[in-house]
């Protein structure tokens, strides 16, 4: 069975998306229908923005949506038994699934971009990744600090989790874990603390748009980040999704449960090869791939 996986944030660069602008009509028509949508335009700040244009959430998520759902809607083949997507991802598996316009899908991934932006320069905060440590222990450490906040957010693979809080919290919850034995406790280059709570004023802005937006059943089951569990019912998928922003992204427990009921083939649909390296940490006998036209 094959499962189809979509990237989140941080796989982008600089030129993503001109290999299929140039190689077909129909890309160039959806390229001009995000700018519209989006009211600026953003195809040419992914073929020759610099990194530093790319980095900025407003244009980082709406990019790789971009390139994602464009590639998955090129490709001849196209037919999941599964998909999923890793936070940002998750929209971009909604629309090639057929749960979500093309258009509705873009305009609240813009939103929640905004709204994230929002929270972040509203309230300082920052994200780190542990490696060497299994969960428990890093949930124990992120519970063990008082007074800051500070959770589990990313559940990537074994030994690699991704804590999320204020800047206070995040570093007092790293010093903990080298302590426990971690190998690293990695700074990450974002805006601040997404999948926690102090992403609670962007999710509420987020959940408005999502209830009035108009959502189908998907060709296929979305295992979705907040439970890492198969989703086809409307009213669920929008529920998991509002929840999404605050909520960890429990990727190990959604390749697993996708391989416990049948995967046995994933395909990466979108900019890099971060999901296949990580499917492969979690499941080693997995065979993964790029999706190509």
């Amino acid at each position: 069975m094959k499962a189809y996986l979509f990237p989140g944030q941080g796989a982008q660069f600089s030129g993503m998306g001109k290999d299929l602008y140039d190689s077909s009509e129909e890309a160039r028509q959806l390229f001009q229908k995000a700018n519209e949508v989006l009211g600026f335009d953003i195809a040419s700040i992914m073929f020759s923005g610099s990194a530093d244009d790319l980095k900025q959430t407003r244009v980082t998520q709406p990019a790789i949506f971009i390139h994602s759902v464009v590639l998955a809607k090129l490709l001849k083949d196209f037919r999941p038994d599964k998909v999923a997507g890793h936070s940002l991802g998750e929209f971009s598996a909604l629309v090639a699934a057929g749960a979500l316009r093309y258009e509705d899908g873009l305009q609240l991934v813009y939103k929640r971009a905004l709204a994230m932006q929002q929270a972040c320069e509203a309230t300082p905060s920052t994200m780190a990744a542990v490696l060497g440590l299994d969960d428990t222990a890093v949930e124990e450490a992120c519970a063990a600090v008082q007074g800051e906040v500070v959770v589990a957010a990313n559940y990537n693979c074994p030994g690699q989790l991704v804590i999320s809080g204020s800047h206070e919290g995040v570093a007092k919850a790293g010093e903990l874990l080298k302590e426990r034995g971690a190998k690293r406790v990695l700074p990450l280059q974002v805006g601040g603390a997404f999948h926690s709570p102090l992403m609670e004023p962007a999710r509420e802005e987020l959940q408005d748009a999502i209830l009035k937006t108009q959502f189908q059943q998907p060709i296929c089951p979305i295992y979705q980040n907040v439970n890492a569990r198969p989703a086809r019912e409307v009213e669920i998928i929008k529920q998991n999704l509002i929840a999404q922003l605050t909520a960890p992204v429990r990727w190990t427990q959604t390749i697993q449960n996708m391989v416990a009921d049948g995967a046995t083939e994933f395909v990466e649909c979108g900019p890099g090869k971060v999901l296949q390296g990580l499917v492969k940490k979690i499941h080693a006998e997995a065979s993964v791939s790029s999706a190509e036209l």
